[in-house]
């Protein structure tokens, strides 16, 4: 008697896919940063910012998502983001800010899907975190960690 196969149930898509790809990304850091240079909060900080630096974080967002490592091949990793933050003097209220308005822009421009958004804003509040402690020291950071990898999070299906 032979056991019956288990078919594997479909994968879910990573992050990155359900997002809509690099396309997606880009589209969201063009439409986010369209609004940072705008508000009165963060437009001191992005100021100076290029249509590079949004390609850029596009990069970094697809990685981070389980995207190509597209910023890690052009940028070197975690360790080149790390340094892009240092000597910024991040403060709270402009960290908040930040978060309020990438997430916003996230609804309009992401899939509007609660488990989606959910972790897209964990990464958001997690690397903000990051940003602002690593922004308050002029000096470049040495060390890098792994590049964070973002999925659907435990228990997903």
């Amino acid at each position: 008697m032979t056991t019956p196969r288990k078919t594997r149930p479909e994968a879910r898509p990573t992050l990155y896919e359900f997002a809509g790809g690099a396309e997606a990304l880009l589209r969201l850091t063009n439409a986010f940063y369209a609004k940072v240079t705008a508000d009165p909060l963060l437009q001191p900080v992005f100021k100076d910012f290029t249509q590079q630096h949004i390609e850029r974080v596009a990069l970094w967002l697809g990685e981070v998502f389980q995207g190509p490592e597209a910023y890690s091949e052009l940028r070197g990793g975690h360790l080149a983001i790390l340094a892009a933050h240092a000597g910024h003097h991040i403060t709270k209220p402009q960290r908040d800010r930040w978060v309020e308005v990438i997430c916003e822009t996230a609804v309009e421009e992401l899939p509007d899907d609660d488990p989606f958004q959910e972790r897209l804003r964990s990464y958001i509040e997690f690397g903000a975190d990051i940003a602002v402690r690593v922004s308050q020291s002029a000096e470049q950071p040495t060390s890098r960690g792994p590049i964070p990898k973002w999925d659907w999070g435990p228990g997903a299906k």
